[in-house]
């Protein structure tokens, strides 16, 4: 029986042969299986699917970086807690020796669980609510800011963008969907934004379903409030919706502030054309300054072309990069090695924002921070922090109804 044949038999009987094949065998040129679970259906597909292409990049990218090669194994959690945890324990069931995802705090909460107790090491690629990297887990890590260092980021950045347009609001309302993202997000705001003495008040905040079709009455108890900027907290459909509402209720505030995905989604842009301009975005993005970044947007751009990279393509693919690079350094895919290799990461040379990707003893990156970013003529533009800024703001937000 060849190598070849002994490791295929081997994923065939499980997790727990898989593991146990030795370490010269899984070292000497076998893949590592990495189960990437995303939201490839459901209310959050397009995100999930967007996140896929930073998956499809990676191989030759990993290759050229002398990482070994991954073996992936996609789960679908088709946007659904009880799915996510189900298909986890299906990828474990299969072979997968490390697991990646999964945008949705709620679902990522989920995979942690199973990822713990089952020993299996799980990299985190998006999800922010703070609790995750809290519960004392050996075996996950998480390479993307929590709520409240998003919110810090946010408000400091947002500063710095009214003082470099020379206006900033004295009035938000504050829109966000009310999954567990949204409500750590609204949760975190009374704690973080009266540190930093910003200009504007919140006068009404106004919560929703994500998976809402209709949101012409939040947008119109939005305008009613009178408020000079729209502060929000969405996800991709309804950052759609909420757009499109506006247009028909004839509402251009001064500017809409958002605080994670949404509004600089290329599906946003596509969808909605010349009306997708102007909103800001201050959430974790790449610096198109680095040279990781400007290998990532080439091979997206071979791949995918008229896709802009985006934080989905970014923190899926590092997600895979601390993968490749703790299989490498552990020399084995022995899950408590792997752990121990990631736990001892440090990667000077990727594409986000920071310094790099390290974790402390929680098995969080609390280095990484936000970028500003605008969407200008169909593309995202970073405007803050100025050390990586490509373009200056635009103020206020042209009107929809005059638009040509």
């Amino acid at each position: 029986m060849d190598r070849r044949h002994l490791l295929t038999t081997g994923a065939a009987l499980g997790a727990a042969s898989t593991l146990a094949l030795p370490t010269r065998l899984l070292a000497a040129g076998a893949p590592l299986k990495v189960g990437v679970l995303l939201p490839r259906s459901g209310v959050q597909a397009g995100i999930g699917q967007d996140c896929q292409r930073g998956v499809d990049i990676a191989a030759p990218i990993l290759k050229s970086l002398g990482l070994p090669d991954l073996e992936i194994m996609n789960g679908d959690t088709e946007s659904k807690v009880e799915i996510a945890r189900s298909t986890a324990e299906k990828l474990i069931g299969a072979g997968a020796q490390l697991l990646i995802g999964a945008f949705d705090s709620g679902q990522t909460t989920a995979i942690a669980q199973v990822a713990e107790q089952k020993g299996v090491p799980l990299v985190i690629n998006i999800a922010a609510a703070p609790q995750i990297t809290e519960q004392g887990y050996k075996f996950v890590f998480r390479n993307f800011p929590t709520a409240g260092t998003i919110l810090s980021n946010a408000f400091e950045q947002q500063k710095a963008v009214f003082a470099q347009v020379g206006h900033a609001p004295k009035s938000v309302v504050f829109m966000h969907v009310n999954d567990t993202f949204g409500t750590a997000m609204a949760g975190g705001i009374g704690k973080v934004m009266p540190k930093f003495d910003m200009p504007y008040k919140i006068v009404e905040t106004i919560a929703y379903d994500p998976a809402a079709r209709d949101l012409s009455v939040e947008i119109a108890k939005a305008k009613a409030t009178g408020a000079e900027a729209l502060l929000c907290v969405s996800r991709l459909n309804d950052a759609i919706l909420l757009t499109r509402e506006m247009i028909k209720q004839r509402w251009t505030p001064q500017a809409v502030l958002s605080m994670g995905p949404g509004w600089y989604e290329d599906q946003y842009l596509k969808t909605l054309g010349k009306y997708s301009d102007g909103p800001l975005t201050f959430s974790p993005w790449y610096d198109p300054k680095k040279k990781l970044s400007q290998t990532l947007v080439a091979a997206l751009a071979k791949k995918h072309p008229n896709v802009n990279l985006n934080t989905n393509h970014v923190f899926t693919f590092e997600a895979l990069l601390i993968a490749a690079d703790a299989y490498k350094r552990a020399g084995s895919a022995d899950p408590k090695a792997l752990a121990e290799a990631i736990r001892k990461t440090n990667i000077t040379d990727n594409s986000s924002m920071g310094p790099g990707i390290m974790f402390n003893a929680k098995g969080q990156n609390d280095k990484v921070v936000d970028g500003t970013v605008q969407n200008v003529g169909g593309k995202q533009v970073v405007v803050q922090p100025e050390a990586s800024a490509t373009a200056k703001a635009i103020w206020p937000l042209p009107a929809y109804d005059k638009r040509g």
